[in-house]
């Protein structure tokens, strides 16, 4: 889709702002209508709540403005969301997903499991992944090789 880099770089901005709170950085923005009507960052850390990941926080978000279905929306996230996320989403009726990098240990979008493709399920998400993946891995590796005090 035309826009999908530019609502990933509004996504790459949450992760950068999770990245300076010592979150770990991962950005999500949700689109409807062509306009974002959520975003959020991890918050992990801040709020000590396992379940404070981006898409979570931008799902409840946008929840708030539109009631508990989102069909028509995209959710943009700079990784691949593991398998909480990627069933709320399936359950708030998401239309899309794009995300940026892979995540080979805990992705449940394809990596590991593939929860928004799952037949059994009532809903499912149409996927686009990679888009700016490069930029989206390096924020995250650099923010780790800072964490583990390498240069």
């Amino acid at each position: 889709m035309v826009y999908d880099e530019m609502y990933m770089r509004e996504a790459l901005s949450e992760a950068a702002l999770a990245a300076a709170e010592d979150e770990v950085p991962v950005g999500a923005v949700i689109v409807k209508n062509g306009e974002i009507i959520a975003r959020a960052h991890n918050l992990v850390e801040t709020d000590n709540r396992s379940d404070a990941h981006a898409e979570m926080l931008a799902l409840a978000e946008a929840e708030k403005q539109c009631g508990k279905w989102l069909n028509g929306a995209t959710l943009y996230v700079t990784l691949e969301p593991c398998s909480m996320c990627a069933g709320a989403m399936v359950l708030a009726r998401i239309d899309r997903l794009v995300y940026g990098a892979s995540d080979p240990k805990t992705g449940a979008c394809g990596s590991t499991i593939n929860v928004p493709g799952n037949e059994s399920l009532n809903h499912r998400i149409e996927m686009c992944a990679g888009i700016l993946e490069e930029e989206c891995s390096a924020i995250l590796k650099d923010f780790f090789r800072r964490k583990r005090g390498q240069k």
